[in-house]
């Protein structure tokens, strides 16, 4: 399979009562192409203040990889900054969000597999 960047759904919209709008852009279409092992492979935008608002994670865990901009990351309670390279987990049962607090778009690969 070959799926061209053109040929990527999209989606836009508020995340878990976050600030703004965040822009998701599919890699993967949905679990069949993940072999059922997980739900979300999206490139992610976050425009400047916007954010994924605080969740908790049940049955799965998610993975942040930082591309491009400048972001903070609520890691169940403990708030750090991530750069670009930066990648942050959140297991099953804990919380995060994260936030764009740079001049630029953030972006970053959302993976989300089941635990």
């Amino acid at each position: 399979m070959v799926r061209r960047k053109d040929e990527r759904s999209t989606d836009s919209k508020q995340m878990f009562g976050g600030e703004g709008r965040v822009r998701m852009c599919r890699i993967l279409e949905n679990a069949d192409e993940m072999y059922g092992k997980g739900r979300i492979f999206n490139h992610i935008y976050l425009e400047k203040g916007c954010e994924v608002g605080w969740h908790i994670h049940q049955g799965d865990g998610e993975t942040y990889y930082i591309l491009r901009g400048r972001g903070e990351y609520n890691d169940n309670g403990s708030v750090v900054e991530l750069l670009p390279g930066d990648v942050a987990f959140v297991d099953a049962g804990q919380g995060h969000s994260l936030k764009n607090t740079g001049d630029e778009t953030l972006e970053a690969i959302a993976l989300i597999l089941y635990k």
